[in-house]
């Protein structure tokens, strides 16, 4: 039975977020920490404009086999520094790639990727570094096993917008009936619209069943307010989705990379238009290995995980939208979904 509805529903994950200090800062990092001895990992990047590290060593075709820690952070690719933060916090505990004869000579392979939230907050500088990564991880490894998530504007979150709304870490989960956990983290931070503009459901919703269709002049003056909230602002449509996949299905590499792809359909159904060149979308995979694939169903056994993927991913990020409170100051103003449509 899912407990939390979330990415650390996957035994042995854990997530911790940071945020960077100060007034005119609207940034900060998530991290995802894996069981000691790592997980199974891959990653697929659909944006084109990503900004990543160590997405190469993910390759099936190459060396490292298990990572200990996923890395999603604010700041663009001045961000990307934050993965230091978390690479000398395992270091320091031996966790790592063994590189050499003593137990201590560990390289951390901490792939990372980031989205674009540059001076929302007011200050163009107050972006993530290494302490940023350093309180997030820590802040993860305090945590106890299957603990709910924050979400919202936090974490790599806090400064994210989506479609000109306040966008922010969303998660969500499901057992499948093999046993498999499947569960997935976001940060919803895109150039295109998590609402369909003919009705003002949040596209992800339908899939829900019978979505609260909003008031014809709640709609209409919701589009207004979010067109001068836009214009107000003038920043540039940069952005970008990011997710991490959970599983404790025991996948090859390989797996775990068609599982990366697949789950970005999950972002194609919440969010409209996708993949553009303006954003840097980007889906790691995380598989802990606990359980095995469902008997008899041979290579197929895989479909049931890979459809679960996209599922979870498109509920993280409606509960991200939903979960987002609005942000206004020196860097924009930001309104979320429930002030837009009367749901706060």
């Amino acid at each position: 039975m899912v407990s939390n509805d979330a990415l650390t529903d996957v035994a042995g994950l854990r997530v911790g977020h940071a945020r960077v200090p100060g007034d005119r800062a609207l940034s900060g990092t998530t991290v995802v920490l894996a069981p000691p001895g790592g997980a199974v990992a891959a990653v697929d990047v659909r944006g084109g404009g990503p900004g990543t590290r160590e997405t190469d060593a993910l390759d099936p075709r190459n060396l490292v086999q298990r990572v200990e820690a996923v890395v999603l952070t604010g700041g663009s690719a001045y961000g990307l520094e934050a993965a230091a933060g978390v690479m000398a916090w395992l270091e320091e505990r031996g966790r790592g790639v063994r590189v050499g004869p003593e137990p201590s000579h560990v390289v951390p392979v901490v792939p990372a990727a980031c989205v674009f939230d540059l001076g929302r907050g007011g200050d163009w500088k107050a972006r993530p570094d290494a302490s940023t990564g350093r309180a997030a991880v820590e802040a993860a490894d305090a945590t106890e096993p299957g603990a709910p998530l924050e979400c919202g504007g936090v974490g790599a979150g806090t400064g994210a917008v989506i479609g000109g709304m306040k966008g922010g870490v969303g998660t969500a989960s499901t057992v499948l009936p093999s046993g498999v956990t499947v569960g997935a983290l976001v940060v919803a931070n895109a150039v295109g619209s998590a609402v369909d503009p003919l009705t003002g459901v949040l596209y992800g919703a339908y899939g829900e069943g019978r979505p609260d269709y909003p008031a014809p002049e709640v709609h209409a003056a919701a589009l207004r307010r979010l067109a001068e909230a836009v214009e107000r602002s003038g920043w540039p449509p940069l952005n970008t989705t990011l997710a991490v996949v959970g599983t404790d299905a025991d996948l090859t590499r390989a797996q775990a990379q068609k599982l990366a792809g697949t789950a970005h359909d999950g972002i194609a159904r919440a969010v409209r238009p996708v993949h553009l060149l303006n954003d840097g979308d980007t889906v790691f995979t995380l598989a802990t290995g606990a359980r095995p694939l469902a008997e008899g169903a041979g290579p197929l056994a895989l479909n049931e995980v890979l459809a679960a993927g996209a599922d979870v991913v498109t509920r993280a990020i409606v509960r991200a939208v939903r979960s987002a409170a609005s942000v206004s100051g020196p860097g924009g103003d930001f309104p979320s979904y429930r002030a837009l449509y009367g749901v706060e």
